[in-house]
């Protein structure tokens, strides 16, 4: 039985777009059902999607990662391909990245863009995405080249064991490293990056989403790598503590006095922020490995794409003979 397949496309504001990426959609993937989510649009784009053969529905809290929490709750499917609604993916991809995930039992197919048209990926766009994958890959894993497409495929069993926390763009980020972190199979394809139709506007900002984005990075190492957060923490706050202590330490040598006194109770202080920086590392490294341990059984709890259901175990019920054999 062929795996049921989910398009979902979450829209702002993109009537010029919408009609013709879920036409593309359709025809890439016939078999596939097509969802529009409006997020709260101050134009057509609801009414163009839902003539273009599209099921639509309405998110009224902006952000994109509001969007995505919403579609990720409300859909059913056994394969879920997410893209935007601006028209700059290539549908065309989508059967065979669809094809590539089912075969390999993959959790995420990323799509790198590849583009040489410099309106579709501006160099300050080009800049960030390099830098914020590159601090991903430093902290997470090196397993992917464009942490910030939007166009992706997913297994079930990723959507339903994903918590989007995320509101606006940086969900790109969350979803990367939800992956990483629970070591799902993983892989990425490359597609064409188109520019954006004429009279189609970007939603990104630059330096303010660029932000968001940082701090989510900070955030989910805060949360899934909090020993290495707080021994860095540690390690400053002791570089600090140090820098202020050593001319106390001359100034002992030479005179056997201490007279600048207060300096050296704020170097103590600053010292002991840093021992118990790293005693909250340590702590917090042991709840977040229960945690993660938590997250990865109810994530093997969903079958993988392609596997039924499992049948449910009755209490108190011992198997036969014949069931064993």
């Amino acid at each position: 039985m062929s795996p049921t397949v989910a398009v979902l496309i979450p829209c702002l504001n993109e009537e010029v777009a919408i009609s013709k990426v879920v036409s593309d959609f359709r025809a890439a993937l016939p078999e596939a059902t097509v969802y529009v989510y409006d997020n709260a649009s101050t134009d057509r784009t609801a009414e163009v999607a839902r003539a273009a053969g599209a099921v639509v529905r309405v998110e009224p809290v902006r952000g994109k990662g509001n969007v995505v929490r919403r579609m990720f709750a409300d859909v059913e499917a056994d394969v879920y391909v997410l893209v935007d609604g601006d028209d700059t993916y290539q549908a065309s991809a989508a059967p065979r990245c669809v094809e590539w995930l089912v075969r390999e039992q993959l959790d995420m197919l990323n799509v790198a863009r590849v583009t040489e048209i410099e309106a579709a990926y501006r160099r300050g766009h080009r800049f960030g995405n390099a830098m914020l994958t590159g601090m991903v890959a430093t902290l997470f894993g090196n397993r992917f080249r464009d942490i910030l497409s939007g166009y992706r495929v997913f297994s079930r069993r990723f959507i339903k064991s994903f918590p989007a926390l995320a509101a606006g763009f940086e969900i790109e980020t969350e979803l990367t490293v939800h992956a990483l972190e629970l070591r799902m199979p993983v892989a990425e394809a490359e597609a064409v990056y188109k520019d954006r139709p004429a009279g189609s506007a970007s939603k990104l900002r630059t330096f303010s989403d660029g932000w968001r984005i940082l701090r989510m990075i900070l955030r989910l190492l805060k949360q899934e790598r909090p020993l290495l957060f707080f021994s860095v923490l540690a390690g400053l706050l002791a570089l600090v503590a140090v820098v202020l202590a050593v001319p106390i330490f001359i100034t002992f040598h030479e005179t056997g006095l201490v007279p600048r006194l207060p300096t050296a109770v704020l170097s103590t202080g600053i010292m002991m922020l840093a021992s118990l920086s790293l005693a909250c590392g340590l702590v917090l490294d042991t709840v977040t490995r229960g945690r993660q341990e938590l997250k990865r059984l109810h994530y093997l709890a969903i079958p993988a794409v392609g596997q039924p259901e499992a049948a449910p175990v009755r209490r108190g019920v011992e198997p036969s003979h014949a069931q064993v054999g």
